[in-house]
């Protein structure tokens, strides 16, 4: 079985739509996804993510189904040096949140008091829940930290959602932690992200990564990744901070 897991591309969220910039990276991204066998297809149902994956649909002629758990990723917290104010959880400064050491275990990172004080372990179950659930309709069914492989394939499933939420998916396939994930990490706008199962002994099954990020798309056009989820690479560029 093999995931695609595809960012956005360049949005307009006070539209939650795309930018100009945004819908050519999307025709972009069609083009080259056309010619591949995409067997299921499944989007958030936030339109930045619908407007990605429709020029794709449109082409194939084919339909996603729309989960509501792959929504931009929405649990909260009060980040450390913003007391006070509502944050979302993947947005912290690395000064923060590396000291403590659970944030980077997969089963004490929720642990964390600022993680624990807000919502974000209801809404990381959920997605989790609902992404097993996906997985298990596609023949490989979550035990322990491995899946077994009830109805293995080839299939390729398309997933279009949001970095925040693509973080925990990777997080659950692959057994780790988001927290390294949605701060070390970036996804640009419109990029493909792929895992494969391996199923090295009959019945048990992993999944592995054989790109992150891809916008090949983009290359081939001559078209630079969108700045969209970067902050500034040095401090003295006109660049987003915070």
């Amino acid at each position: 079985m093999r995931i695609l897991i595809i960012r956005h591309a360049d949005p307009d969220y006070d539209r939650d739509s795309l930018t100009e910039t945004g819908f050519r990276e999307a025709e972009l991204l069609a083009r080259r996804l056309s010619g591949e066998r995409i067997d299921f297809f499944y989007q958030s149902p936030l339109g930045r993510a619908r407007d990605t994956a429709s020029p794709l649909l449109e082409r194939l002629g084919a339909k996603a189904e729309t989960l509501d758990w792959l929504r931009e990723f929405d649990g909260h917290i009060e980040r450390p040096d913003r007391p006070g104010e509502t944050s979302i959880c993947w947005d912290w400064l690395p000064q923060d949140w590396t000291v403590d050491d659970r944030l980077y275990d997969p089963d004490r990172w929720l642990e964390n008091p600022v993680i624990a004080a807000g919502d974000v372990k209801e809404r990381y179950d959920r997605v989790c829940a609902g992404f097993d659930g996906l997985i298990a309709r596609h023949g490989y069914v979550r035990e322990g930290r491995l899946y077994r492989a009830e109805r293995p394939n080839h299939h390729t499933v398309a997933i279009f959602c949001h970095f925040g939420v693509q973080c925990v998916l990777l997080s659950r396939l692959l057994s780790v932690s988001p927290m390294p994930l949605w701060h070390g990490l970036c996804a640009a706008p419109s990029s493909v992200t792929t895992l494969y199962t391996e199923e090295r002994r009959e019945d048990v099954a992993s999944f592995r990564a054989a790109s992150f990020g891809d916008t090949s798309h983009l290359a081939l056009a001559n078209e630079s990744p969108s700045f969209s989820a970067r902050f500034c690479e040095c401090f003295t560029d006109d660049t987003r901070h915070d």
